[in-house]
């Protein structure tokens, strides 16, 4: 009896032999440690050889892939999980937390980001004449359906890093191309409706940076709200909209990952850093450390710190 072969079969086969190949590339430039900033500007590689428990991260406009394992991002009460057939797309900043959930030394978690030059996406859709997004402040992540086209246009652009000389003139080009890919696809109308002037999306974005800027000073929502040109009610909603949390709720985030990495990075005690960022009570700002990092900050600390050690 024959079996018979369809298109479909054809095109998820030659998915996964593309996948593989990538998967190669990115473990050879990735044999020395968990990262690597390549020279392609907004380009770095991921190589991780066991599962992570939840850590805290912010998210840039970007395209992140996992294409060996699996990664689960945490946005508000929304969960994203990428793995090889699954890309994560990101619009706009936003603070997360972060786990990977598929990753061992015989099969590590190999993984990639490009972050997004959002001028360069405006550009590009009036280049191609694309429609204006139909949708308002829908959620600023999402994840979208990886295609082969995609795949063979990131490998290109780590072939790049053989020969950097090359790198000035061709990257931009395969850059190029991805930004296109991901426009025409399936999550397309998100970048569309960051990257368009006037939208509701880019006024909240315009909120969203002068958050990330002024994080430890108190929020007035009235004039957050006239930097968007929007009511209050009407800001309240569309932030909320495309960040799955309140612009309170974002900032206080903001306020502890900065603390995290003040006590991390310039060991400075609990206090010195939540004065720092904002916080006029260390007993409030050790109570939502530890419902954020799931650990009082002392503890956290002193266990981000043997990890590096045994690292």
């Amino acid at each position: 009896m024959e079996i018979s072969t369809t298109d479909q079969d054809i095109e998820a086969n030659a998915l996964d032999m593309a996948v593989a190949a990538l998967c190669s590339r990115i473990a050879r430039y990735t044999e020395r440690g968990e990262m690597h900033i390549t020279a392609v500007p907004g380009l770095s590689l991921f190589r991780r050889e066991e599962p992570s428990g939840p850590t805290s991260g912010m998210y840039e406009p970007s395209i992140c892939m996992a294409v060996q394992g699996a990664k689960r991002v945490i946005l508000g009460d929304d969960s994203f999980v990428y793995d090889s057939h699954h890309y994560l797309i990101t619009s706009v900043h936003l603070p997360t937390i972060v786990q990977i959930l598929e990753a061992s030394p015989e099969k590590p978690y190999l993984g990639l980001r490009l972050k997004f030059d959002l001028k360069e996406i405006s550009q590009l859709m009036v280049d191609s004449n694309l429609p204006q997004p139909r949708q308002q402040s829908s959620r600023g992540m999402a994840t979208g359906e990886v295609t082969q086209q995609i795949v063979n246009a990131f490998a290109r652009l780590i072939d790049l890093l053989d020969d950097e000389k090359d790198i000035p003139i061709l990257a931009p080009v395969i850059q190029r191309e991805i930004i296109y890919r991901l426009l025409v696809g399936d999550q397309g109308e998100r970048l569309r409706q960051i990257a368009t002037a006037g939208s509701q999306s880019q006024h909240i974005a315009k909120a969203i940076g002068w958050l990330k800027s002024n994080y430890s000073q108190a929020i007035s929502m009235e004039e957050l709200a006239a930097l968007t040109n929007m009511s209050v009610s009407t800001f309240h909603h569309h932030f909320r909209s495309l960040t799955a949390l309140s612009p309170l709720q974002f900032q206080k985030q903001l306020r502890l990952q900065e603390a995290r990495r003040l006590m991390l990075t310039e060991r400075m005690d609990a206090a010195a850093a939540a004065f720092q960022v904002g916080y006029e009570s260390p007993s409030q700002f050790s109570r939502e450390y530890n419902r954020l990092f799931g650990a009082p900050p002392l503890r956290d600390i002193s266990k981000l710190r043997e990890m590096v050690v045994a690292a």
